[in-house]
């Protein structure tokens, strides 16, 4: 069953009936809340006149801060303490979109409605809008931090670029990405009574963890975990965006209880656009120095990370982004060194690969600039500095401890499959030619590391009395086909067929424990949990149909193929898992269980190759993928076919981002792209049909050999595809061009 292409089991309810979203679980007694936001980006609030809006049919209340006694709390310990937030805005409004104040409303209509009649008093302050002068900023986001640094990654200090030959710097803009999830954030919320009579809430919440998201509640509720039940159903897409729990999550539980009703909230697109945090958004100054036989010696990379207007986990990412700052290569000397600083826009947080793409943007942009200054190809010039299969298991001078990989052989399918040698010659014949059509070939080299903190998961098989099996997982699916793959693993183990294995999660009451998912980590940590949960039932199961057989345990065998146990030698007399279920739970009165927290020995480290071939019109700068070919190694597939659609979904941000997604604010802090009319939204139709090229390297760190494979694509396709663009107009004198790689921006980059 294992490394079969199976179709996802749960696909056809999503294509047929649709999915069951939070949104669609709402209690229909339920309140709707709707939030006052702040239309502008740094301002004094004097105060919140709410008396219209209270005038209204249908209206409950509006309330504030002070109303709900809401406090501002510090955020992560690694940032500066002095940066806090309250749920609702107490003195200060950072961004456009914070919000002010919430309605509550009978209905939907009539909150949105009442929520334009609120009149808020704002005393305009000077936003701090540009991250390279927020630092030296005398205007303080935060006044009591005395600083708008959030957090720091000092330099080395040490000239490690000292006996280099030559050195090639280049400084560039990782832009601000919007998630853009398909389903909007939304949460329900109720209280009810335990049965000792203490307060207890039921909330439905669309998160990429029900388990985070209720020690978040926990916290700012005052309760135990004992009293808070989250539940996770069908999540239409998080990118790492849905993670932990949001101002909203609080403020509608905290009405719910105050109410004593039932509260729900969902957001509309643009409420999204503003209210879920943004990515990437950090600049890059890099400087690499080697020899000028294409040997890299030294690279220094200075990261300054744009926070938002709070203090949020993307400004601690740049650890994640010096672990893995010289990828794939064997760089004897380098210096990462990073700022995180905060600015009047959407606080920033984890996006698909959160910290290591930019880690690769900056090395591989960095990379091309080398061999541009040497004449170099750049493909050689990444062959002769990759690290070499036998020097794993490896620890890089950043800290990472890598686990395998096969780098070289990587690129050699990548440019075999690509034709690279056929793609330069027409790439030649066209310039000889004075073709309007420039060919471009860019590549991109990476390495990732997946369940970069090393977190444990848990998970559990129980057999049922009819041989049916129930999957228990602390992971969180919100579209990667978690029921599938987790379906598979205890398939292969036991044989029972996947349609007769129900794979449960997101629900606080059911499944005790759990990390959720992010960072590329479920099969490699949920799906292992339930591995070795598996065996330790398959063992189980041996004794009992040992009795059932009057054998010796150790003579007993599992025929996969049939799910039937049997004494070695004499299949002819079996017991299948329905026997074998059905006299556990007579004999013992409880199911075939077990139960496992897997904890890894530590990440693992995906790689892989791309290769994005593009046709740059020199007259009107558009730019079109002409082929993207790209090797992804997750180490061993449990399913193929959703690693490639994982790759697929990747590959298609990546290429986005390359060249039309970038979120933007006016000279005021007024958003610019706050809609899909305004924000470059990738389909299907700015994209070419992918070439995928399989490859499996193993890890030994955990049972099954698997690597994380969820952010590879986003990470290899962004450096690939601008690469291609500078490479189309290398000839013309053209050195670098910003992403998003847009028409006008290419056209100026020519005609410049």
């Amino acid at each position: 069953m294992i490394g079969t292409r199976v179709l996802r089991k749960e696909d056809p309810a999503f294509l047929t009936v649709g999915g069951l979203y939070v949104d669609d679980l709402a209690p229909t007694d339920a309140l709707w809340a709707t939030f006052v936001r702040s239309v502008m980006p740094h301002a004094t609030i004097n105060g919140v006149d709410s008396s219209e809006a209270l005038a209204m049919p249908d209206v409950v209340g509006v309330y504030t801060a002070a109303d709900l006694g809401l406090e501002a709390h510090s955020g992560n310990p690694l940032l500066n303490a002095e940066m806090k937030r309250a749920s609702l805005v107490i003195d200060t409004a950072r961004y456009v979109g914070e919000p002010i104040a919430v309605v509550v409303s009978r209905t939907r209509e009539a909150g949105v409605d009442a929520a334009e009649m609120v009149v808020v008093d704002y005393e305009p302050l000077e936003p701090v809008l540009d991250m390279h002068t927020s630092a030296e900023s005398e205007v303080l986001i935060h006044p009591a931090a005395g600083t708008n640094v959030a957090f720091a990654v000092p330099s080395s200090g040490e000239d490690i670029m000292a006996g280099c030959e030559v050195t090639a710097s280049v400084s560039f803009d990782n832009p601000r990405l919007a998630p853009c999830p398909l389903e909007p954030r939304a949460t329900t919320s109720r209280w009810t009574t335990t049965e000792d009579g203490r307060p207890f809430l039921t909330q439905y919440a669309t998160t990429q963890g029900a388990h985070g998201t209720r020690d978040t509640l926990m916290g700012r509720l005052g309760l135990e975990a004992d009293q808070i039940r989250v539940v996770t159903p069908d999540v239409g897409g998080g990118f790492g965006a849905k993670n932990g729990g949001y101002p909203e999550d609080i403020v509608v539980a905290m009405l719910a209880r105050e109410l004593d009703a039932p509260m729900r909230w969902a957001e509309t697109r643009s409420e999204s656009m503003l209210g879920l945090v943004h990515g990437r958004a950090c600049h890059f100054d890099v400087t690499i120095g080697g020899d000028r036989n294409g040997r890299i010696k030294a690279l220094r990379v200075h990261m300054t990370q744009d926070g938002g207007g709070h203090a949020e986990i993307a400004c601690v990412l740049p650890f994640l982004t010096k672990v893995v700052a010289c990828g794939v290569y064997d760089i004897e000397k380098v210096d990462f060194s990073a700022t995180s600083v905060l600015t009047n826009t959407m606080p920033t947080g984890a996006y698909r690969g959160a910290g290591r793409p930019e880690a690769t943007h900056a090395l591989e942009r960095g990379l091309d600039f080398f061999a541009a200054e040497i004449g170099m190809d750049p493909a050689e010039v990444r062959r002769i500095n990759y690290h070499a299969p036998e020097a794993f298991p490896l620890t890089t001078p950043t800290g990472a401890n890598m686990d395998s990989g096969e780098y070289e052989a990587g690129l050699d399918a990548v440019l075999e499959a690509a034709g690279y040698a056929e793609l330069r010659a027409e790439q030649a014949s066209r310039r000889e030619a004075g073709d309007s059509k420039l060919l471009g070939i860019g590549l991109c080299s990476y390495v990732e590391i997946a369940n970069p903190m090393s977190n444990g998961e848990y998970g559990s098989c129980e057999i049922q009395p009819d041989g049916s099996a129930i999957v228990l997982t602390g992971s969180s699916s919100h579209g990667q086909g978690h029921h599938t793959a987790f379906a598979q693993v205890a398939s292969e183990l036991t044989g029972i067929p996947i349609e007769k294995i129900d794979v449960r999660h997101g629900d606080t009451a059911e499944v005790p424990r759990g990390g959720g998912t992010g960072g590329s980590k479920s099969l490699q940590i949920g799906g292992s949990a339930i591995w070795l949960a598996t065996e330790e039932v398959v063992k189980q199961a041996k004794d009992l149909a040992a009795e059932l057989l009057e054998a010796n345990p150790d003579d007993i065998v599992i025929d996969v193929a049939s799910g039937e146990f049997a004494v070695a030698g004499t299949p002819a007399v079996a017991k299948s898992w329905a026997e074998v279920g059905a006299a556990a739970a007579e004999k013992s009165g409880t199911n075939l269980r077990s139960e496992i927290d897997f904890n890894p020995p530590g990440a693992t480290f995906p790689f892989g190759t791309h290769l994005s071939v593009v046709e740059v019109d020199a007259d009107t700068g558009d730019v079109t993928i002409v082929r993207h070919v790209c090797l992804d190694d997750a180490g061993n597939m449990v399913n193929p076919l959703i690693v490639e659609g994982q790759v697929h979904g990747g590959v298609a941000s990546g290429v986005a981002q390359a060249l039309m997604e970038a979120f933007s604010y006016d000279a005021d802090g007024n958003p610019l792209t706050a809609n899909f009319m305004d924000y470059g939204f990738v389909s299907a139709a700015e994209l070419p049909s992918f070439e995928r090229i399989p490859m499996e390297t193993p890890t030994d760190r955990n049972p099954m050999g698997v690597k994380g494979v969820g952010e590879s694509g986003t990470i290899g396709a962004t450096p690939a595809v601008q690469n291609a663009v500078v490479d189309a107009l290398s000839h013309l004198g053209v050195r670098h061009v910003d992403i998003p790689a847009t028409a006008e921006r290419v056209w100026r980059a020519i005609n410049d």
